[in-house]
Formats: C-alpha cells, structure tokens, sequence
C-alpha cells in the first residue's frame, strides 16, 4: 500500500489545535460563512478557484488529501455538477465544512467524487486563511459515489431545537472517542451509541431504515493499532454535527473524513471516507 506523506499538514494540524486550546471565540456570522461556503461550491462548479481570489487572506493555504498544493491544480481544475451539498456552520471556529457528492462533470462525463471540505475564517475580516479538503474518487476504501449518493439521500439532518442541544465539547467528545477506538481499548465505551444509528462508511450503508440500526457493526476490535492523528474539527451545534478531517496512520497514513450527527446526546448518523487504497 502506497503512505502518504503527512509532515506538510502538521504546522496546519497544530494551528486549528491551538484554536480549540486556547478557547478563541470568534462569534462569526453565519449567513457570511454560508455565502463564502457558496461561493466555494459555484467555483468547483465552475471549475474556476479564480472565482475565490478576492476572499483569501495574504497567507491563504490550499490543503487536499492532506497534502499543502496550489488551490488552482487538483480537484479546483476540473468543472463538476454537484448531485448533494450540505454545509455546516461552526460561528465559533469561524468554520465551515461541506460535503459535495458529484457522479459526472459539467459536460456530463463520469465523474465520481466525494468532497469534505473544512474553510476557516480570520476573525477580524472573514477573509479564508484556509481550505483543508478530502478528495476520494475511484480506486479508494469502499468508494462508489453513486451509492453514496444514494444514502446520503435518504437521511434528514434537520437543525436541532435550542432547548435539545449538545455542547460543542460533548459532540467533540463523542467524536474523539470513536475515532480513538483504533488505540483505546475503553474509547467504544464512551461513544454514546444511538439507535437507530446508521454509519456510511464510503458507499457501504449499515441500516436499512429500521428502529434498530446500529453504528456499531464493523468497529474495531484490535485496539493496537496506529491512531487517527492531526485532527481538525468544524463543531456545528445547531445541527448536531461535527466534521473530523484526520490522519488514519493504521490505513498508510490515509487521509481521513469522518462526520457524526448527534440528537439528544446520542450519535445517531457517521460518515466515513478518504483517500485509502482499496
């Protein structure tokens, strides 16, 4: 199996820790996160990351599949129809992150792909110091964009009522502890586990629409392996949701997308997939 190379992605790994250490409260705005989050999709669209040029900051890094690149070469060179886009907005991160889930180009030609991306904001401008995106395509673990597609279809992530959310630090949590299931022989215990739950790990789906559903088919039972390293989180409250772009260092240092939907302190939808080999 080919390993990626991780040591470019460590300084933006460590920048987005400081941020969650340091408890750094942006207090965003949401509706000018959501509009730059649009103008990110109309340019993959349009194939043109020119179309972004005005909102960068002087320092802007461009991250795919873990790897610093120019944001004008990889995915941003090729004009895609966009089959599903969800974004969620983290006001406090000045965050967003959008998956896009794409089956042919804009001429109509086969082109599959499954997009997670993660924007960050300066506090004091909103200009976008940073893209961070997880490009899968063919070839990788699990990955069929069609059934993707499919699945992602037939779930409905509705906002949460103030009253029934979770705080960013127990979705954080709940998040942490699932993707530390690899390294920790205790973490499954502290995953709150829902049911129904249903887990889309690339294109292959747990449930069938039934009460009982479960996340849990396919966890890890061999807690010895490498852990899931450098992670960056977008926290969306209002929605329930939290984007984890990661390191899976047991899967050649892969780079890694995973997001959990939680309702009434339970994990009750995760998404999985990235750029292994399958």
């Amino acid at each position: 199996m080919m390993r990626h190379q991780a040591s470019g992605l460590l300084a933006v790994a460590a920048a987005g820790a400081l941020l969650l250490s340091t408890g750094v409260s942006a207090d965003c705005d949401r509706d000018a996160l959501v509009q730059f989050a649009d103008t990110y999709v109309a340019a993959q669209e349009n194939g043109q990351a020119a179309d972004l040029e005005e909102s960068l900051a002087e320092d802007f890094t461009y991250v795919e599949n873990n790897q610093t690149a120019e944001i004008g070469a990889g995915i941003f060179t090729k004009a895609l129809t966009i089959d599903h886009r969800r974004t969620v907005v983290d006001t406090i991160d000045c965050a967003t992150f959008t998956e896009l889930v794409v089956t042919h180009d804009a001429e109509g030609a086969e082109a599959p792909y499954v997009i997670g991306s993660q924007i960050r904001h300066n506090q004091e401008d909103l200009s976008v110091y940073l893209i961070d995106s997880i490009v899968s395509t063919t070839g990788n673990w699990l990955f069929n964009a069609t059934g993707t597609l499919y699945w992602v279809k037939q779930e409905t992530w509705d906002p949460i009522p103030e009253e029934a959310r979770d705080s960013r630090e127990y979705i954080k949590a709940a998040a942490d502890a699932y993707l530390s299931m690899w390294d920790n022989a205790t973490a499954a215990d502290a995953v709150p586990w829902g049911t129904p739950c249903a887990r889309l790990e690339g294109s292959v789906y747990t449930g069938n629409g039934g009460p009982n559903d479960s996340c849990k088919p396919g966890i890890p039972t061999n807690h010895n392996q490498a852990p899931n390293s450098a992670r960056r989180y977008v926290i969306d409250e209002s929605m329930g949701v939290i984007s984890v772009l990661c390191i899976f260092e047991h899967l050649g240092n892969a780079p890694d997308s995973h997001e959990f939907r939680l309702e009434n302190g339970m994990v009750r939808a995760s998404r999985g997939g990235g750029d292994a080999e399958d």
